[in-house]
């Protein structure tokens, strides 16, 4: 049975190419959040010939919704002859910004040989016309199947997820009397399961001063040195403390199995006006904002990994001469991790095996995608990220996706539906 469904997804080679670029020809750029009640029209469009019931969801009053930039969900559900389970194939519809590098049409969807370009192409609406492929040619191959299929397009995931997921979830779509099996196809590499992720806190640091004459900078007091000092200290004692953590999650690459903090942003003294040309004012700056983006590992408690950044402000102020700071909480994501024996990995496991003839590698994340929601607001412990891509290329410049790769995921996706759906 299982050959004539890879011959009829093998034949769907040109559809698969087209539904590709047709997905990352829109720019579903987040921030702020483009084009999503397009991609989610697409998404309805394409779906509804194959018997597939499609809702389309705003996450009204979410961080990011606006009537400018609604944040819209597409979910679409296709039920069986018989009840059964449920399986749900769950992608991210945004992108990252473009960034600089280019050397090829970010929105173009250029095919060269086995690869599309384009940012999106590999992070993640490559897995995601993977997964419609897979979906349909299973349908047109066993329109007897029993339980339901669902496939979901949701928002915000670069920026947490808290439009798209996390809505959904709190919702009840993700519910575990209504989905049993959640594959999120994720760019892992299409030999590889993802059972989780490491977690997350996001916080702003602020350091306060004294505005004054640039010319006499002995009447203020410059928050941006006072930024330096938690900068240096940073240097100094958290940065060598965190080297010497080590997770036992599988997470790849190998250096983001220790903790890790990075400095996302840093930005004192006045405003950067777009539109202004002239020179600076000669201040003090009394002001002095730095963004982190500490991932921790399972066995470190979020509390302490908090707690370790605020003895350290505490130290300063205790030291230092005006040292003065704020600290604000921006996002916490905790980890995330499905047992290896869970249902789904061990049925995607044989389907890899199937396909490609030899058993996955296990990997954990280094960042969070949208498990974390599904785990911790819907409850469903029964989810992993599988699909096609190379991770290493999400948000770089000439992304890619390979057409033999999406192919390849298809068949283990069409494979897994054949194991939990057919009588």
């Amino acid at each position: 049975m299982t050959d004539s469904l890879f011959a009829r997804i093998d034949a769907a080679r040109d559809d698969l190419i087209a539904l590709t670029q047709a997905l990352v020809r829109l720019p579903t750029l987040n921030p702020p959040g483009r084009h999503y009640r397009e991609i989610c029209e697409l998404l309805q469009q394409r779906l509804a010939p194959s018997g597939f019931t499609c809702e389309l969801i705003r996450a009204e009053g979410a961080p990011g919704d606006s009537d400018r930039y609604p944040r819209w969900n597409v979910i679409a559900r296709r039920e069986g002859t018989r009840p059964g389970q449920c399986v749900h194939f769950n992608s991210h519809i945004d992108v990252v910004e473009v960034g600089n590098g280019w050397t090829r049409d970010p929105f173009g969807a250029e095919l060269d040989g086995d690869r599309i370009y384009g940012r999106g192409t590999c992070d993640m609406k490559g897995g995601l016309a993977a997964s419609i492929i897979a979906a349909e040619c299973f349908i047109a191959e066993y329109p007897e199947y029993v339980g339901a299929i669902e496939i979901s397009g949701t928002a915000d995931e670069e920026t947490g997820g808290y439009g798209g997921v996390a809505h959904l979830a709190q919702l009840g779509y993700f519910s575990p009397d209504r989905v049993q099996h959640v594959i999120i196809p994720e760019p892992l590499n299409k030999d590889r399961i993802c059972l989780g992720h490491r977690g997350a806190w996001w916080a702003e640091i602020e350091t306060r001063g004294e505005i004054a004459h640039g010319s006499m900078p002995f009447l203020g007091d410059c928050a941006v040195r006072h930024m330096g000092a938690v900068m240096q200290a940073f240097e100094d004692r958290l940065f060598p403390a965190l080297t010497t953590r080590e997770t036992a999650m599988p997470v790849t690459p190998e250096a983001a199995r220790q903790s890790t903090l990075n400095i996302n942003s840093v930005h004192g003294g006045e405003p950067e006006l777009e539109d202004f040309t002239g020179l600076p004012a000669p201040n003090v700056p009394d002001s002095c904002r730095m963004v982190i983006d500490r991932r921790f590992l399972v066995e470190e408690a979020y509390d302490e990994v908090r707690g370790e950044v605020i003895a350290l402000l505490d130290d300063l102020k205790a030291r230092r001469p005006r040292f003065d700071y704020a600290i604000r909480d921006i996002n916490r994501i905790d980890p995330s991790m499905t047992a290896q024996d869970a249902p789904v990995v061990t049925t995607v496991a044989e389907a890899i095996a199937d396909v490609l003839g030899q058993a996955p590698d296990y990997v954990a994340s280094p960042g969070s995608y949208d498990q974390k929601h599904i785990d911790r607001i819907g409850r469903l412990q029964n989810c992993i990220a599988y699909g096609p891509g190379v991770l290493e290329l999400a948000h770089k410049p000439d992304e890619w996706v390979g057409v033999t790769d999406m192919l390849d995921s298809a068949k283990v996706m069409g494979r897994t539906l054949e194991k939990l759906l057919l009588p």
